[in-house]
């Protein structure tokens, strides 16, 4: 095995967590899952398995994974980040089987494609593939504190890339799919506004090129009109990416993924706005209030008049 360790973050995974830990042995030397209580049988499989359980209540992603980083028995050089839904194409294993070996020690990280598996059918159009840092020495790296998107950052040395892909392929359904994405468009609208109002010193991340360069394309989505952005998205990647070329699955992932979940972003941005007079302090005192996580580590800028 390899010099890796791989950190899963859990909750209720028991449908996807076997065929990630049978992935993950393929490439890893140790497996750590970090669940936050989990209430059907994650724990017990993944104990069954051979993972290394430990668990913490939930804040949010960053603040877990990070939690993971200070708190686990780590002793391998690197780590891989690893969500439950994921796994390692047989070829990116054995391109890590190649290069980490023989691997400069200038070198603390590296980018990695991600393709999606939507209602068992790979996404091939429409969107560029996902350039994710997922493997990276665990003495310089850290999980950006964001609401929506947060990257892994290096703190020095060089980001490389592996060419091979690994997938994101969840098995619920599209009722589990549209709970979940409800609440991830919470969480964008109020990154959206926290961007908006340039809470957030840093918008670009140590995390390789792609990350960065999205970071960039964000901040022009953010200064684009309400709702209309949200369709403009839609069409890029549905018609003039070639979208509808992956027929049924492709029409729902870009519809609810593209322009559904956007809108409902956008939406929730709207509400907030117009529900505070689209006053800027009145809209930080709400989201400090109402989401009292943010009160002493994103709204620093805004209370003390930056």
């Amino acid at each position: 095995m390899l010099d890796i360790s791989v950190i899963i973050l859990t909750y209720n995974e028991e449908i996807h967590v076997e065929r990630c830990l049978n992935n993950a042995k393929k490439f890893a030397k140790e497996i750590f899952i970090v669940d936050s209580f989990s209430t059907d049988k994650t724990v017990e499989i993944a104990k069954k398995l051979g993972a290394k359980v430990y668990q913490n209540p939930w804040i949010n992603y960053s603040k877990q994974f990070n939690w993971g980083l200070e708190n686990l028995p780590i002793t391998t050089e690197w780590v891989w980040r690893m969500d439950a839904d994921e796994y390692l194409s047989d070829k990116l294993i054995n391109e890590l089987h190649q290069r980490l070996p023989q691997i400069s020690s200038d070198v603390n990280g590296f980018t990695v494609p991600c393709l999606r598996i939507f209602m068992g059918k790979h996404i091939k159009h429409g969107i560029i593939p996902l350039i994710l840092l997922r493997l990276f020495r665990v003495k310089y790296a850290m999980c950006e504190n964001r609401f929506m998107d947060e990257h892994i950052q290096i703190s020095d040395g060089i980001v490389e890339k592996l060419n091979h892909p690994f997938y994101d392929d969840n098995l619920n359904g599209l009722t589990w799919w549209t709970t979940k994405h409800n609440g991830y468009a919470t969480r964008e609208a109020i990154d959206l506004l926290l961007t908006e109002y340039g809470v957030y010193e840093n918008t670009v991340v140590n995390s390789g090129e792609h990350s960065s360069a999205i970071r960039k394309k964000k901040l022009k989505y953010i200064k684009m009109p309400l709702f209309w952005r949200a369709f403009a998205f839609f069409f890029l990647r549905y018609f003039i990416r070639l979208g509808f070329l992956d027929g049924k699955e492709g029409f729902l992932w870009h519809f609810l993924q593209g322009w559904w979940y956007r809108t409902l972003a956008d939406a929730k941005v709207y509400e907030i706005k117009q529900m505070c007079y689209y006053d800027k302090e009145l809209i930080m005192k709400y989201l400090e209030e109402k989401y009292d996580i943010l009160a002493n580590e994103m709204l620093t800028n805004i209370n003390g008049g930056g």
